[in-house]
């Protein structure tokens, strides 16, 4: 199996686990934030829901330069983030499919201004910050609906919500 293959089966177990977190998020609590420096529930969610598609859109770029870019769009409906994730999924996937083993191993790097900030192999910024950031704020989001008494799905096994391991009767 390629690089790019086993990040495509990895992305697709884990989106359809990002979806279930993202399908309990509560409309009316988006302006929830368990503390001032937080985002509020809306932010992390929808942030949570555009990440895969967004870096790895990077990924496209020899350089990706930050700045005042546009401010991400904000939910205003649960069915909005579930729209969010959905593209964002296809971009991922259409992106891996680009770029195969040979585009992963070519080099990336961020600027700000005149400073770099990263510099790194297509591979690791797929790794390091489409992948695992990306499983980072779906541990926070969970947090959050903890926080909100609303149940929490299973993601690498049982919570204390969901058990997909327990016997079924």
């Amino acid at each position: 199996m390629s690089m790019s293959q086993a990040f495509l089966q990895e992305f697709d177990h884990e989106a359809k686990t990002t979806r279930r977190v993202l399908e309990r998020v509560p409309a009316d609590k988006f302006d929830w934030k368990p503390h001032p420096k937080s985002m509020t529930l809306g932010e992390l969610a929808m942030h949570t829901a555009l990440t895969p598609g967004m870096i790895c859109g990077w990924a496209c770029e020899e350089e990706t330069k930050f700045g005042s870019g546009p401010k991400p769009p904000v939910a205003t409906t649960a069915a909005d983030l579930l729209t969010a994730h959905d593209k964002s999924v296809e971009t991922m996937k259409q992106t891996m499919g680009q770029l195969g083993d040979g585009g992963l191993m070519t080099s990336w790097k961020a600027t700000a201004g005149e400073q770099t900030l990263f510099e790194m192999p297509k591979a690791a910024l797929i790794r390091s910050i489409a992948l695992n950031h990306w499983y980072h704020h779906r541990g926070q989001l969970s947090v959050y609906l903890r926080l909100l008494d609303v149940p929490v799905p299973s993601i690498y096994g049982p919570s204390a919500d969901e058990n997909p391991f327990a016997a079924r009767t």
